[in-house]
């Protein structure tokens, strides 16, 4: 791919992707966007194969993301993410496997990090 059309491609994602987010429950909202800035941010100097390969995951969570936002348009429950296959995990540097456990520990505890309230809400 050539590098403007690459660049494009990647901005592309990355507005799609914290668009989608907005459909999410604020705290898991704001706990997403910023591992999506920090992982798109880390990877601006990666590699012609990481690169491809970074691209193809987040392409497959934008993919995932809206087919579960479309589904909670009409259902009205909230149900996001998947599991992650044990083929998929050993793909993984330890270094993933860490963030990935850091994350999942974030977005499951009962009193998050981010204590953020829908405006309008009292405190």
């Amino acid at each position: 791919m050539a590098p403007a059309a690459h660049v494009s491609a990647v901005r592309s994602l990355y507005k799609r992707i914290l668009m989608l987010h907005r459909f999410m429950p604020i705290d898991l909202r704001a706990l997403g966007d910023q591992y999506v800035k920090d992982e798109f941010r880390r990877h601006k100097t990666a590699s012609a194969e990481e690169a491809t390969r970074f691209m193809a995951e987040w392409q497959n969570y934008k993919d995932t993301l809206q087919t579960q936002v479309l589904e909670v348009v009409g259902n009205k429950k909230l149900v996001f993410g998947s599991d992650l296959s044990e083929e998929k995990l050993k793909d993984f540097q330890d270094e993933q496997i860490g963030q990935i456990y850091e994350l999942m520990l974030e977005s499951t505890k009962p009193n998050r990090q981010f204590d953020i309230q829908e405006e309008g809400t009292p405190k």
